[in-house]
């Protein structure tokens, strides 16, 4: 049995590429704010476009070390800008080089936690929808509302940080409850 002070690891995935990624900014202010028995690795999905033909034993390298990173970690965190109404493409063939190869999805069954950022008002709800419909279906462990979504996130990072303490603490609200997932799971 977990107790509350046993080590977790969770893996960060930045679903944004840019140099300045909000997503990343995201990911570094909540693992600056969390407990020293908890570690977030934050990873950028650098990976070639899914491809059935590619996949199984001879899957590319970077590919092996997601899936590796995913499946020794406790959960995952993921942070996400919203593209035209959507998730990135980046995102988007990370979670299916994940989910793959059929029936032995790395995400199966793994607690998740989307976080989507945006610097309109919206904070990236479309995004945020369509990230879970995709893990629900894989099936990950989706943690449950509240969502959350994080508007004019331009504003609110400071040296490639997040800073809003309001936007900070409702997301580390949102991360205890995947720290629960996860140990229950374990």
């Amino acid at each position: 049995m977990h107790t509350r002070f046993e080590p977790t690891r969770l893996l960060g995935l930045s679903g944004s590429l840019r140099k300045a990624s909000f997503s990343r900014a995201t990911l570094r202010g909540l693992r600056d704010g969390l407990p020293a028995t908890v570690t977030l690795e934050i990873v950028d999905p650098e990976l070639p476009l899914y491809n059935q033909d590619q996949d199984g034993a001879d899957a590319p390298h970077t590919v092996r070390q997601l899936r590796t990173a995913i499946a020794a970690s406790g959960g995952v965190v993921i942070v996400t800008p919203e593209y035209n109404h959507g998730i990135p493409g980046v995102l988007k063939n990370a979670l299916d080089w994940a989910s793959r190869p059929y029936g032995n999805s790395v995400l199966a069954g793994k607690p998740v936690l989307v976080i989507s950022v945006s610097a309109a008002f919206t904070g990236g709800v479309r995004a945020q929808a369509q990230a879970n419909e995709t893990l629900l279906s894989i099936p990950a462990r989706v943690v449950g509302a509240p969502q959350v979504v994080i508007g004019g996130i331009a504003e609110k990072i400071r040296d490639d940080v997040l800073v809003d303490r309001a936007s900070l603490d409702f997301a580390h609200a949102a991360l205890g409850r995947l720290l629960e997932l996860s140990r229950a799971a374990a």
